[in-house]
């Protein structure tokens, strides 16, 4: 006698499960242009590497001989695949069940979805659509009851963000807590004119007077700008490539070490443009991307969070084969300097970085924090400090390029003070307190306003600083290490990667990383 009845059942539950929420629903999804949660872990997924767990949890209705007349799967599909042969934890919302929302999740696998991630030391990617299992006014109707707010769980969510990479993906309205998950996560994406992120939607902030579209209200330029999502692209399966690809720099864990990858260019190349790359006359700005994009692998820069604190550029590079987190100033805005929401790229970027042990690269630009009324008004100087603070913190290697300006406190926030950082500057390198334009009218007014020729004595005063605050008198005094030509920079790079390899070390970092 065997089990074959059994696994008929089985097989025939798994069937249903298949179904999701029904032909007519799974129609309606792919009419909105969006996939089912299952075609979205295939096409993530290295091809038959997906095992699911929980996948004949839901609803199911029996007949008076208690014999199965019906089953609705839970919204929530979650297993464990591999990308790229390595393993990791995928977990969705299936839309076509109650819109995602709390009256078909089963809280349980939404919680041991985090779990094993966390405990297998696995990444985890989060495939976000709709509440994400939050509330729903029906929800009171079919519990009979008024729930008190908590987040079963979220304890969960806070462990991985400094225990394994999180990456979500918002594949539609996201909304409550769904909103909370794809910003609870070390790299986020939005499809465009697909997804909308809010804490509440349309209809309830209509009740405010304010009547918004979706992508008015939380459209993906919106919500990039914002710093809530870090990347938007134009369909679904572009936003899986771009995980796959961010997953590629990171280690599994913090018990691991990222990966080298291909060393399919010379770590020796030295491209001749770079030797005039930066203008003589400070005011003109340049392309700063086409410096990264020269000096690491190439084809390898992956820039984050391009449309939010847009005076630094970050991203995630290689550098004969080892993965780095890169940092670089941007002129075409506030020439370089940092305002409030640049401080606070920069603190996650680099707490993102220390977390998963990975050294630093900057490349320097940078005249001083912004200043102006609205600078004040929007806390530069209190982030800026956060900023500053999150540098001195990180044990990771650091290497700092200083490409034209370093001036002030922000200036100053150019590597950390507890490992050994190798630096370097170009020749257009110019550093000090403060710039001398503008800074000369405060600390020469008694000479100008003395001179019969004011501007002929701003001239004069400003020549002679000029010679002064060469970069080669701060040689001379050991205030800079090294004045390199710009075409060595790829080769200094690649040399402090593989010179600070084996100094890197698995383990937990020295403060907790939040979402």
């Amino acid at each position: 006698m065997d089990w074959q009845k059994e696994l008929d059942e089985l097989r025939r539950r798994e069937e249903l499960a298949e179904q999701l929420g029904g032909p007519e629903r799974v129609k309606r999804q792919h009419d909105g242009g969006r996939l089912t949660i299952l075609e979205r872990i295939a096409r993530l997924l290295d091809k038959d590497s997906f095992h699911e767990v929980g996948k004949i949890a839901g609803r199911a209705q029996y007949d008076a001989n208690n014999d199965l007349v019906a089953f609705t799967p839970s919204n929530f599909v979650f297993g464990r695949g591999e990308v790229d042969g390595r393993p990791v934890v995928v977990g969705g919302d299936d839309f076509t069940v109650r819109g995602g929302s709390a009256d078909a999740t089963i809280r349980g696998k939404h919680n041991q979805c985090e779990r094993m991630a966390h405990d297998l030391r696995l990444p985890l990617v989060r495939l976000v659509e709709g509440s994400g299992g939050g509330g729903s006014v029906k929800t009171i109707e079919t519990t009979g009851r008024a729930n008190v707010p908590g987040v079963d769980g979220w304890e969960w969510v806070v462990n991985n963000m400094g225990t394994i990479p999180r990456v979500a993906l918002g594949l539609g309205s996201v909304a409550g807590l769904g909103a909370a998950h794809l910003a609870a996560a070390h790299y986020s994406i939005m499809v465009k004119n697909l997804s909308a992120l809010f804490v509440a939607g349309p209809p309830v902030v209509e009740r405010l007077g304010q009547k918004l579209t979706k992508n008015e209200l939380g459209g993906w330029e919106i919500q990039l700008r914002a710093g809530a999502v870090d990347d938007a692209v134009d369909t679904e399966d572009e936003a899986f490539a771009r995980a796959r690809r961010f997953l590629s720099y990171m280690p599994s864990s913090i018990d691991d070490l990222p990966p080298r990858g291909p060393r399919d260019d010379d770590p020796r190349r030295r491209d001749p443009w770079l030797f005039e790359a930066i203008p003589h006359d400070p005011r003109k700005p340049y392309k700063m991307r086409r410096i990264v994009e020269s000096v690491v692998d190439q084809g390898s820069f992956f820039e984050v969070a391009a449309l939010y604190g847009r005076s630094v550029i970050t991203g995630y590079a290689r550098l004969d084969g080892w993965p780095v987190a890169l940092m670089a100033s941007d002129p075409y805005f506030y020439g370089g300097a940092w305002p409030a929401d640049t401080c606070q790229k920069v603190e996650r970027f680099i707490d993102i970085a220390q977390t998963f042990h990975l050294p630093v690269v900057y490349l320097v630009d940078c005249p001083g924090f912004l200043i102006g009324l609205e600078a004040e008004k929007t806390g530069t100087i209190k982030q800026g400090v956060r900023a500053m603070s999150a540098m001195w913190q990180t044990t990771i290697p650091w290497c700092a390029v200083i490409i034209r300006n370093s001036f002030g406190v922000a200036g100053a926030a150019h590597r950390n003070q507890s490992r050994y950082c190798m630096r370097y500057a170009w020749p257009s390198g110019r550093w000090g307190s403060l710039p001398l334009e503008g800074g000369i009218e405060a600390a020469y007014r008694a000479d100008l306003d003395a001179a019969p020729d004011r501007k002929a004595k701003m001239a004069e005063i400003e020549e002679r600083l000029n010679k002064l605050r060469s970069p080669f008198r701060s040689a001379e005094t050991f205030w800079i290490e090294e004045i390199v030509d710009p075409r060595d920079t790829r080769p200094l790079l690649c040399e402090f990667a593989n010179l600070t390899a084996p100094l890197r070390r698995p383990g937990p970092s020295t403060h907790q990383m939040r979402p």
